[in-house]
């Protein structure tokens, strides 16, 4: 990229790259897999962000987004009467056990300064009210900003629930979807790639118009990319209370302010 006047001109090859798959489809290691990063020097993403007034431009050197996993497991105990309990294997005890002792996993065994989450958000041992259950399943998410922090955490969640389980005489299988591609790694900015995107959109709208962003704990599969080439993920802000450009992607009112659309 060279500057003529004012402008910058692009110099050299540029690939465009629209890729689908993004939420939860892993489209982009599908798209490496089909080399779409073949002779390929450095690597951008835009994304435009609700949070920000329509032309700013923010981002951050290194982490940006958390890696990102899910787990699922099945805890089998032995069902029984409700009444009479000594006579089953309790699966909701086994699995309330472990829900509790997960909460260790990131208060007690992470440093504090090191962002790391992991959360259970389901789950089903049935509904029938006068029975202890055979089978209780559980699950959830967990995002770290490095890849050591985040395979750490797969373990332990591994370890605990397998272990918390046996003391109540149950047995687990754990899955991570590992086969199915669920896991993202960290979104992690190279240095020199966001200092140009730091440099271009400065020279472009000015100073006050680019902001350093904070972390956020959500994933993108744009970090598979990262692992490849030197690469930085910005955002675009589009938020314009007047024109109702307030919402999340994510939502059923998501819009734009076209006038971000130029640059």
């Amino acid at each position: 990229m060279i500057k003529i006047n004012k402008f910058w001109v692009l110099q050299g090859t540029v690939i465009l790259l629209f890729q689908p798959a993004e939420e939860a489809g892993n489209g982009a290691k599908r798209m490496i897999g089909d080399g779409a990063l073949d002779d390929v020097e450095a690597i951008f993403a835009v994304h435009v962000s609700h949070e920000h007034p329509t032309a700013i431009i923010g981002s951050r050197p290194g982490p940006l987004l958390a890696g990102c996993g899910f787990f699922r497991a099945v805890i089998s105990g032995r069902k029984g009467l409700a009444g009479d309990p000594h006579n089953s294997v309790d699966p909701i005890l086994a699995a309330s056990a472990a829900v509790i002792s997960l909460q260790g996993i990131v208060s007690r065994e992470s440093n504090p300064l090191d962002s790391q989450v992991v959360s259970v958000t389901s789950f089903n041992g049935g509904n029938n009210l006068n029975m202890i259950p055979d089978t209780v399943v559980i699950g959830g998410t967990f995002r770290a900003f490095s890849n050591a922090s985040f395979y750490n955490l797969l373990q332990r969640i591994q370890e605990v629930v397998v272990e918390q389980a046996s003391v109540f005489r149950c047995s687990t299988t754990v899955d991570f979807f590992e086969k199915d591609s669920t896991i993202y790694p960290p979104t992690v900015n190279d240095d020199h790639m966001y200092e140009h995107v730091k440099k271009v959109a400065t020279d472009l709208l000015g100073p006050t118009n680019f902001r350093v962003v904070p972390p956020m704990m959500g994933a993108e599969d744009f970090s598979f990319y990262t692992e490849i080439v030197p690469a930085a993920f910005y955002y675009i802000g589009v938020r314009n209370e007047t024109l109702g450009s307030i919402h999340t992607g994510h939502s059923p009112y998501f819009m734009i302010d076209e006038d971000v659309l130029p640059i």
